[in-house]
């Protein structure tokens, strides 16, 4: 069992960012300019480049940023990475007309505006670049399950990636609504009124890999909460993920200064001041900036029949002009390497882009 490492003093803390991404949810809910829309014109040009590809023959995951070249579509693409990298960190883009094409057309269609973006990543151990978010009827008792998998609240966290993408093909009976918060605000908070806590938040938790296992890595690693390094604070997350690590015999035991800084920390997080929830709609696609904004997903009903079920496609994305990250992202990340880090990589697996969950 590894040795605590002493965190920083409350004086040694980094200040608190300041600009766009320190937003709070009761800031957002009066505005409305983080809501964009595909127009037709759009749409037209990413229908044409994707007809296109498709009728080559090719499986998608072949698909490459150059099978998606197009200067209108390349600005749009490189407007909403500026307002992830810089801005506010997240953005909802609706009109994707998911009711009108062919599930395969709309599945090249998402698939193609991520290559425009970024470097799609694997997002699982199959080495799945699209990801399917749906109930499959699993357990969480299994430590393979994902929550995602379910119909059980997921609480907020970070994935594994520079940017995460969500396009909602259906949505549920009831519930499954979106929620999303700032850590740079909840770091503020936490500054201001407990720094103590804060700085319990800097030294590395033990996290479980909850069986994705890279090569020569063991079942848990460690890292901090709040990572400050080359100017950028950012934040990775996962309490589920630090809870179920204490499973392991080496991992080291959390203290309780430290369970507090996570209950707090966790508290801000679900206070309804701080975050933001928003509601799915069809052809809703949304992109967040993992280093500055964690995410929920809350429990739903869904409906019994097959066909009617929710289902969100999903991107992991390393994307150019994102920020450095520290060393320690590499137990995580597997690479630091910008445009060529995040992402699950396992022993045999190879990147395939699924059409069905």
């Amino acid at each position: 069992m590894s040795a605590k490492p002493e965190p920083p003093s409350t004086e040694s803390l980094p200040k608190p960012p300041s600009g766009p991404s320190v937003w709070t949810g009761r800031e957002m809910r009066d505005r409305t300019d983080w809501i964009g829309h595909m127009d037709t014109e759009a749409l037209s040009r990413l229908e044409g480049k994707v007809d296109a590809f498709l009728s080559s023959g090719r499986p998608l995951a072949q698909m490459t940023a150059s099978d998606m070249t197009d200067p209108a579509l390349e600005r749009l693409a490189g407007g909403w990475r500026q307002e992830l990298l810089e801005g506010r960190g997240f953005l909802l883009v609706r009109g994707m007309p998911v009711g009108e094409w062919a599930h395969e057309k709309t599945a090249a269609a998402y698939f193609g505006l991520g290559l425009l973006m970024g470097a799609p990543r694997s997002q699982n151990a199959a080495g799945h670049l699209l990801g399917h978010v749906r109930d499959l009827g699993l357990s969480t008792d299994d430590p393979r399950v994902r929550i995602y998998q379910t119909t059980e609240r997921q609480t907020f966290h970070t994935d594994s990636c520079d940017v995460v993408g969500l396009l909602c093909l259906k949505t549920a009976r009831t519930g499954g609504e979106s929620a999303i918060v700032s850590s740079m605000a909840i770091y503020r908070a936490m500054y201001e009124s407990r720094p103590d806590l804060l700085a319990q938040l800097f030294h590395g938790f033990p996290t479980d890999r909850r069986g994705e296992i890279p090569p020569g890595k063991g079942p848990y690693f460690e890292i901090p909460v709040f990572n400050f390094y080359r100017g950028h604070l950012s934040a990775i997350y996962a309490r589920r993920y630090i809870t179920s690590a204490q499973k392991f015999d080496h991992a080291r035991r959390l203290r309780p200064l430290e369970i507090e800084a996570l209950d707090e920390f966790d508290r801000l997080a679900n206070d309804p001041e701080m975050n933001l929830k928003m509601e799915f709609r069809p052809g809703d696609m949304q992109f967040l900036h993992n280093h500055t904004i964690l995410h929920d997903r809350l429990a739903y009903e869904d409906w019994p029949e097959a066909a009617r079920k929710r289902h969100l496609l999903r991107l992991w994305l390393a994307v150019p002009g994102a920020r450095p990250l520290p060393p320690v992202y590499a137990e995580r990340y597997g690479s630091v390497t910008l445009g060529d880090r995040g992402g699950i990589v396992v022993e045999g697996a190879s990147p395939t882009v699924p059409l069905h969950p």
